[in-house]
């Protein structure tokens, strides 16, 4: 059996979108229509003749309409095997009648969840008899049509007029197959609403996780990846994806990988005094802080304009023109900021392919949530690294204390060292970095590739001297030997921030003091892999 004429449909819906033109066309075709409480009056105001599902079954709805399709006479007509002579046969001694079509949306739960209702709102949100059938139908798909999607309407009725009121199979499989993901992605929002949200627990003993297809990606890391971008189902902060794209090609897996980096290193500075972020595979190669946005873009340019080339930039406030006819002087892959002038857009348009995204605001960096990354037989789950420090954390460790001015780099510094992939070193001076040392095997070689970075800038730019000379210089991690911290010295740092802890910290701090260095300790780590 492969086509299945559709004489009898079953329609409940919370979401009433498009049901006046659905069940309409539906009785126009000649189909028998049954319904549910909302449901069924919202058919009968449209003018059209329902059967209400209590004269099926012979059971009014009762408890408040928590019972009212839980019954032989709705599941026998939806699982049954209609060539199979037994089903057939007991269809017949019970008065059951095929259900062939089930058009069935569920109970809004996590609309009602989103909008804060109290637990026995949220309790009473939850469908029973709703899944039931949705599973019923998408079981028995062989012989039943189900439909859980109002964007579903339009071919549903196309399936039908082109095939003479019939459905093919190879329709009802692909909407079984959504309606079993729809009952999935509701029972986990339901167990995620119970563990997280009403019992508090950080890890359940199990955990079931939706997401939506946004679409797929031209590949992933490489060519010969495939990739795509999913969305979490509900209530989540917005980003790169909710972004409005105003040109460029399409993103591919390392564009949003690296531009989402540029945007979170970029929300540390809020939407106040403009910072320019510039990232490239993953790491920043610039970060600046200034008066003007301008500003913020040349000093952040040049700690490293040789990584820069063909990287991604994120500014904390809207564009302006200025910055982004400067921004068009190198290959930038994407540009990610919080809105954009007339002039900044005509700007990048004369650079077809460069990317840009204007995002409704910045994400909190200090917001809460957990992150995953799959390894071989498992998958890894940890809070967000949201941690924060100020200046009143700090504890000054060595004789000298720094300056106000050493302070306000070594927090620079902080904060841009915690978007560097470990080990990081990030020298800082005003405001700006001055050379930044990202994921080696060890601290002194991050040190030193940081200060030999600072180095080729200050050779390029004709400077008298390096950045680092006279920076504040971070670590993500505490220094396990001195020699990391006497590489900074050498490079002409002058203040410390780290987190100490190490089990030589006496020695760290000792030679800090021999060369005349002021160090912090923030008493946090932030490794990032």
């Amino acid at each position: 059996m492969t086509d299945v004429t559709i004489k009898r449909a079953l329609l409940s819906v919370s979401d009433k979108a498009g049901l006046d033109d659905l069940g309409a066309k539906l009785a126009k075709a000649g189909v028998d229509l049954v319904s549910t409480g909302g449901t069924a009056k919202a058919l009968r105001d449209g003018g059209l003749d329902v059967r209400d599902v209590s004269d099926v079954t012979g059971f009014p709805e009762m408890m408040d309409g928590r019972v009212k399709t839980l019954h032989p006479m709705v599941h026998g007509g939806l699982l049954a095997v209609r060539d199979d002579a037994d089903h057939a046969a007991a269809m017949e001694t019970h008065g059951i009648g095929a259900i062939d079509l089930v058009v069935v949306n569920l109970y809004p739960f996590e609309s009602t969840v989103a909008r804060g209702a109290d637990r026995d709102t949220v309790i009473e949100n939850i469908d029973i008899g709703g899944p039931s059938m949705v599973r019923s139908a998408a079981k028995n798909h062989r012989y039943v049509t189900i439909i859980t999607d109002p964007a579903d309407y339009p071919e549903l009725l196309e399936e039908l007029a082109n095939n003479n009121g019939a459905t093919t199979l190879e329709f009802r499989k692909r909407m079984a197959a959504k309606a079993f993901a729809a009952t999935a992605a509701y029972d986990a929002a339901i167990s995620q609403w119970f563990a997280y949200a009403d019992q508090q627990q950080k890890f359940p003993p199990q955990v079931s996780m939706t997401r939506v297809l946004s679409g797929t990606l031209r590949y992933g890391e490489n060519p010969h990846q495939d990739a795509a971008l999913y969305l979490p189902r509900g209530p989540h902060t917005n980003g790169l994806p909710q972004a409005q794209q105003v040109q460029g090609k399409e993103l591919s897996y390392n564009n949003y990988n690296d531009a989402n980096a540029a945007f979170e290193l970029a929300a540390e500075f809020g939407g106040q005094e403009p910072a320019v972020v510039i990232v490239k595979h993953a790491n920043p190669c610039g970060v600046a802080q200034r008066g003007t946005l301008l500003e913020a873009w040349n000093d952040a340019l040049a700690c490293d304009s040789v990584s820069a080339f063909g990287g991604i930039v994120a500014t904390n406030v809207p564009l302006d023109g200025p910055t982004a006819e400067a921004i068009c002087e190198i290959f930038t892959e994407v540009v990610v900021a919080p809105g954009a002038d007339d002039a900044a857009k005509a700007a990048f348009a004369r650079k077809k392919n460069l990317r840009l995204l204007l995002t409704d605001g910045l994400p909190d960096p200090r917001r809460a949530g957990q992150t995953l990354a799959i390894i071989a037989g498992g998958i890894l789950v940890q809070d967000r690294d949201n941690g924060a420090i100020t200046a009143d954390d700090l504890k000054v460790v060595t004789d000298r204390a720094p300056t106000e001015q050493e302070l306000k780099d070594c927090l620079f510094a902080w904060t841009v060292a915690r978007h560097v992939k470990s080990n990081a070193i990030v020298y800082a001076k005003d405001g700006a970095t001055a050379g930044i040392g990202a994921g080696q095997m060890n601290r002194r070689d991050s040190s030193r590739i940081a200060a030999m970075k600072a180095a080729e800038a200050a050779e390029k730019y004709g400077w008298a001297s390096p950045r680092t000379v006279g920076s504040a210089v971070a670590s993500d991690a505490f220094f396990p030997f001195a020699d990391g911290l006497l590489a900074a010295a050498e490079a002409g740092a002058t203040a410390v921030i780290q987190p100490g802890g190490s089990i030589r910290d006496e020695e760290v701090i000792a030679a800090a003091n021999e060369a005349g260095l002021a160090m912090v300790f923030t008493g946090m780590r932030h490794f990032r892999h």
